[in-house]
């Protein structure tokens, strides 16, 4: 049976090479807006039972030998009839092993071809070895993170591997897919974890070079101002303040029934600013906080772990979370108002890739050879 989606990508197939978090991440965010993603693992990778890991969910999966002539050649069938591939490896393997951009066109001049690297295709790191932390190091990023005094903190692999990385190139693959509506032809995309990571601070950087912002912990947004951290309560948890705003900052210390404070402008009043603050948050429970705040516009908000977030009145009256397959997981993000549900459920295993171009009887016969599972 067809893979009938629905959703603003309904009708956009991806051959997702499988990889680590930034390649299926960019799928998922495909597949979660309609398009119809084949994840192609490695023949020992599949198994028997649907895959449960998230950012699998709403796709379909195979295994195939890419070092045998028989998987390739099934691979470039599947991308005679795709319109997205999504490929994780370092630069050279995949025209190594016979799948790069210039074998795919050759058999579809309108598929899309996004690569997905820490380094990028060229520059002389792109053959190296590296992780999020590396990329957003390189990026400048990483030294902006941290509190003062302090050493550089990465924020786990959220900026490099996810924003910087899949998100961006599932940016890309829209943008390449709008223009293959005007030129009928397919492109490259090069999507590099250290250049997304730079692009997303880039306010940050301007504001280095005017001498706006100065060095990590000692600025507006980054733990240096007291009306912008995090504070500990009586139980141990913590809330975050968010009151840059006056108008905020007088909502939140008025119902503190806070007097005599520092000045919050005088730069060098800061520490006994937040030394004071931090002293009246010990005083009550995060629970506490959170009734005296509720519905005003002091922007304090508690600091919620993974396993509470789901719970929280608003998260659950937006629906921002749901359980499928025994796990809790985000709701696909941005909303489409009035578009459809997405399937989310766990990946399946595709029997059937006559949809795809190949028939029942060369499918059974790579089976025989162990080249498709």
């Amino acid at each position: 049976m067809p893979d009938v989606r629905s959703g603003p990508l309904a009708g956009v197939r991806v051959l997702e090479l499988a990889g680590l978090a930034p390649g299926p991440f960019a799928g998922m965010m495909l597949s979660d807006h309609g398009a119809e993603v084949l994840r192609v693992d490695r023949v020992k990778a599949v198994s028997d039972r649907p895959r449960g890991d998230v950012m699998d969910r709403g796709k379909r999966t195979i295994g195939l030998d890419l070092k045998s002539p028989e998987g390739v050649a099934a691979f470039k069938e599947l991308a005679r009839h795709a319109d997205v591939v999504i490929e994780v490896f370092r630069p050279g393997v995949a025209e190594r092993l016979g799948i790069g951009p210039g074998d795919l066109h050759a058999v579809n001049e309108r598929l899309i071809y996004g690569r997905m690297t820490g380094w990028g295709q060229d520059g002389p790191l792109a053959p190296t070895a590296g992780h999020d932390i590396d990329y957003v190091a390189i990026s400048g990023v990483l030294s902006m993170l941290g509190r003062e005094g302090g050493p550089p903190t990465p924020p786990i692999n959220i900026l490099g591997d996810f924003a910087g990385g899949g998100l961006m190139l599932a940016y890309g693959v829209l943008l390449a897919l709008f223009e293959r509506e005007r030129t009928g032809k397919g492109r490259v995309i090069d999507a590099a974890m250290v250049d997304g990571a730079a692009i997303l601070f880039s306010m940050f950087y301007q504001a280095a070079q005017s001498g706006y912002w100065g060095p990590r912990g000692t600025n507006l947004l980054d733990t240096g101002a007291p009306q912008y951290d995090t504070y500990e309560t009586a139980d141990g948890e913590f809330v975050a303040v968010g009151s840059l705003e006056p108008q905020f900052w007088d909502a939140m210390v008025g119902l503190m029934e806070l007097a005599d404070l520092p000045d919050r402008n005088d730069r060098a009043q800061w520490p006994a600013l937040k030394a004071r603050l931090a002293e009246e948050f010990r005083k009550r429970t995060r629970a506490e906080w959170e009734a005296l705040f509720e519905g005003s516009d002091a922007c304090v908000s508690p600091v919620l772990s993974m396993a509470e977030a789901p719970h929280h009145p608003h998260n659950a009256a937006r629906g921002s979370f749901v359980e499928v397959g025994g796990v809790t997981q985000p709701m696909p993000a941005p909303r489409l108002l009035g578009a459809p549900r997405p399937d989310l459920s766990p990946a399946t295993r595709l029997t059937d890739l006559s949809e795809w171009g190949l028939s029942q009887e060369e499918a059974d016969k790579l089976r025989g050879q162990g080249v498709l599972a």
